[in-house]
């Protein structure tokens, strides 16, 4: 015999912090939830990434340089940890992209090797075209395949 609907219900929708799934969406209630210790994280990461532009756009390379290091550490984490939803990890994956490219640029320009020609007109600055680019390309493979692909997946 099974337990009663009532306890059968909570048990299913309760968020037990398990090291294989991290985050909840139920299909019924079109909820998602996150671990609040993974919440303060990525509300952390915020803090590191805005500290990271603030440095660059106050030109304060010594700042800007070491904020890369956990801004990006953070979110390759959340990535990590997102990684059986494939709508998280796409936007996880392209959210690392784009900082990965940020920072090269931030740091092209605090080096001052950002205007040097790589190649004909290309500077260097414009190799961060590559990870943005990717980011877009994950985002593409997202929307336009496996989305479309997976309608009944509510993330």
């Amino acid at each position: 015999m099974g337990k009663p609907p009532s306890v059968a219900k909570a048990h299913k929708t309760a968020s037990p912090l398990h090291h294989l799934r991290v985050l909840t969406a139920d299909e019924n209630t079109e909820e998602y939830s996150i671990p609040l210790a993974y919440r303060k994280m990525e509300n952390l990461h915020i803090v590191f990434w805005l500290f990271k532009d603030v440095a660059w756009c106050m030109g304060f390379e010594w700042l800007g340089t070491i904020m890369i290091v956990p801004t990006l550490v953070i979110s390759i984490v959340i990535a990590y940890r997102t990684r059986k939803y494939v709508s998280e990890l796409c936007h996880n994956l392209a959210i690392t992209l784009w900082i990965g490219a940020n920072s090269f640029w931030m740091i092209s320009e605090f080096f001052h090797f950002d205007h040097l020609s790589v190649w004909g007109a290309m500077e260097y600055k414009h190799l961060a075209l590559i990870p943005f680019t990717a980011g877009i390309l994950v985002l593409a493979f997202y929307y336009l395949y496996w989305k479309p692909q997976n309608k009944n997946i509510p993330l």
